[in-house]
């Protein structure tokens, strides 16, 4: 059993920065795919960033590509999301995950195994 916890959120301005922090303690996360959503007061959860277990291959929503990036370090079981450039549309719970198997596309939040509890992300104007 894996359990993820999400760290780094908070109230930033728009054009800020952040990094999110997922880490993660039992299995074997290293080998997990990792996947980040949010959700948007009185909006569905939706995908934000996805990577591989080696790193090999990312994935971004259209509407944070080139200003969000996803990496991971498998010797701290960490995962990450560096997010520039935010905008108050930004502003949602991010939730981290884990995928063990890479049965779905990056984008489908229920090929996800495990997640975080989510942390809040505000973005003022």
């Amino acid at each position: 059993q894996v359990q993820l916890v999400e760290s780094g959120g908070g109230l930033v301005q728009s054009g800020g920065s952040l990094r999110l922090t997922c880490g993660a303690s039992g299995g074997t996360f290293s080998s997990y795919a990792v996947g980040w959503f949010r959700q948007a007061p009185g909006k569905e959860r939706e995908f934000v960033a996805a990577i591989s277990w080696s790193a090999g291959a990312t994935y971004y929503a259209a509407s944070v590509k080139g200003r969000f990036a996803i990496f991971r370090d498998n010797a701290k079981n960490m995962v990450y999301l560096q997010m520039n450039s935010l905008q108050t549309e930004d502003t949602a719970v991010y939730y981290c995950a884990a995928d063990p198997y890479g049965r779905t596309s990056p984008a489908n939040q229920y090929g996800y195994d495990y997640w975080g509890q989510g942390i809040q992300v505000t973005v003022s104007s």
